[in-house]
């Protein structure tokens, strides 16, 4: 039975997946959802793209980490690289961007791994920094300090970039659910709760750190070649530290080691920083105060360490739904018994 569970939950999170795809697109075909709207829940899904990388790290890895913008930008330009540059097609140049920021996750990861704590923040703080400043200075391959345009599908497209970046996210939370279920999951989860014990047990602590270091910057890469395709403008600064913070205030509302807590925390942030642009530069006061309260009522986020099961989910439902058809026959019984 227990083999069962993530085929089942696999297919559940695909279907909720493909009606979250086919609902907000036929919303928009029919003319209830504008494209701003539309552009707004795209854009929040690369955020939670982000988020799932963040919390990989953090949550599940143990790490603190503060440069996935870094790998954000990596993938973005790599993707523009590419597909402008070297002639591939769309898909195939997507794919080589991601391979690559895994490769440059893999080279930072060994100097980087040995390191822990605030040391390890530090150093991937100046990673993306790093990052941010040789971008601005190719002018030949990102336009320099004014980025470079990418006109492609789905930047003209808007719902098709929505169906792009929901079905990537829908993909990437089945697949990282089931890794996490898996032995090498929990082998990265025991270096998280207790690296000694962990050590002990025969497990190779600096093996499966890097694991889990190249999976976050290989969602990083698939984020930002979905950035670059979704926006159709890629600037130096996406590699910023500030949207790094960002990305890890995600990880924090939703629950560090929650993917669905994350993606949640995600959208609702992204969208609520939108709703509120009325307010102007202090609508930025939102995010401080959201933590503030978050931190002093539910230290551990929205979600914990708790995911939203949807087989459960389902479950809930069904027995709902057989309990209300159970108390109809009983009352319809006794008004027969009544009447008769």
């Amino acid at each position: 039975m227990t083999a069962k569970f993530p085929i089942r939950s696999t297919l559940l999170l695909t279907a909720i997946g493909v009606l979250a795809v086919i609902l907000p697109f036929a919303l928009m075909k029919a003319g209830l959802l504008d494209a701003y709207t539309m552009r707004v829940i795209t854009m929040g899904g690369v955020n939670a793209i982000m988020a799932v990388s963040v919390n990989m790290i953090v949550g599940i890895t143990g790490q603190l980490s503060l440069g996935q913008a870094g790998f954000l930008a990596i993938g973005a330009y790599g993707c523009i690289f590419f597909n402008m540059d070297m002639g591939l097609p769309l898909p195939l140049a997507a794919l080589c961007a991601i391979l690559l920021t895994a490769f440059a996750g893999f080279l930072i990861g060994f100097p980087v791994l040995k390191l822990s704590g605030d040391y390890l923040a530090i150093v991937t703080l100046g990673f993306g920094e790093i990052i941010r400043v040789v971008f601005i200075n190719l002018k030949a391959l990102t336009g320099g300090p004014n980025g470079r345009q990418f006109t492609t599908v789905m930047a003209l497209n808007g719902g098709l970039a929505f169906v792009v970046v929901t079905a990537a996210l829908v993909v990437v939370l089945a697949l990282l659910q089931n890794f996490l279920r898996s032995s090498y999951g929990r082998a990265i989860m025991a270096c998280r709760e207790d690296e000694i014990a962990a050590d002990s047990c025969g497990i190779d602590i600096f093996r499966y750190k890097m694991t889990g270091f190249v999976i976050a910057a290989s969602i990083a890469g698939i984020g930002g070649s979905l950035f670059a395709m979704a926006n159709g403008f890629v600037k130096p600064d996406i590699a910023q530290f500030l949207r790094s913070i960002d990305f890890l205030i995600f990880v924090v509302l939703g629950g560090m080691g929650s993917m669905t807590g994350s993606i949640l925390a995600a959208y609702v942030l992204y969208y609520l920083q939108e709703f509120l642009r009325f307010l102007q530069d202090y609508r930025l006061l939102i995010y401080p105060l959201i933590l503030i309260f978050v931190m002093l009522f539910r230290p551990k986020g929205l979600l914990g360490m708790r995911e939203l099961s949807f087989v459960g989910l389902f479950r809930r439902l069904r027995n709902l739904f057989k309990s209300a058809v159970r108390r109809l026959r009983a009352f319809l019984k006794r008004g027969r018994v009544i009447h008769g």
